[in-house]
């Protein structure tokens, strides 16, 4: 197998599969509800196609369910069975992923008040990031720029450029982190440019 495939998160495409005939849907219907094409469709749910934002958010808008359990929710085994949630810093991150490699997916809490008067602390590392607002306000300072993402909101950006994320205000935040390694990109359709995003 490739590198490209052993980074696609295992669980994903079973989980699809499994929801659809859940819910008595075909291939073509589904097609039909989110304009991707029955082929893709298929390539995804037997883990041939990655798993890109531009194929999981309409997805998870089809099924009316959060992204994130659309992402992390188990495909086999015991479905009480859930990652057991790591905090770091005050920081509650919850491992939506379980195979190491390639994309990893996360969804983090910051609790409320977490980084409040605190100073950011610029940080850069290999690879490349793509967060997603679940709920709350995060404030993202990527190099000079200091932004305010609300709920639904996206970033991406390659991890080398210094950055730092907390609360925007008093309240707690959620976030779904997909980390890659460098080189390796989500694909997105559509996103915010950054003069859509306001500056705190």
């Amino acid at each position: 197998m490739s590198d490209k495939f052993d980074a696609v998160p295992a669980a994903v495409g079973p989980r699809l599969r499994e929801l659809r005939r859940r819910r008595g849907a075909t291939l073509t219907s589904l097609s039909e509800t989110t304009g991707i094409a029955v082929s893709t469709l298929s390539r995804l749910e037997s883990g041939h196609r990655k798993p890109g934002l531009e194929l999981l958010l309409p997805l998870a808008r089809a099924y009316q369910m959060p992204l994130d359990e659309l992402v992390g929710a188990p495909a086999d085994g015991d479905p009480r069975v859930y990652p057991k949630p790591i905090t770091r810093n005050g920081m509650t991150v919850i491992p939506l992923t379980r195979k190491p490699g390639g994309l990893q997916a996360f969804k983090q809490i910051l609790p409320a008040g977490l980084t409040t008067g605190r100073e950011p602390d610029l940080r850069s590392h290999e690879g490349y990031h793509w967060l997603y607002v679940l709920n709350g306000r995060l404030r993202l300072v990527l190099g000079d720029q200091d932004l305010v993402l609300s709920s639904g909101q996206v970033a991406e950006f390659d991890t080398h450029l210094p950055h730092w994320f907390g609360n925007a205000d008093t309240r707690p935040v959620e976030f779904l982190s997909i980390l890659g390694p460098q080189g390796e990109r989500v694909h997105v359709r559509a996103s915010y440019r950054p003069d859509e995003l306001h500056h705190g």
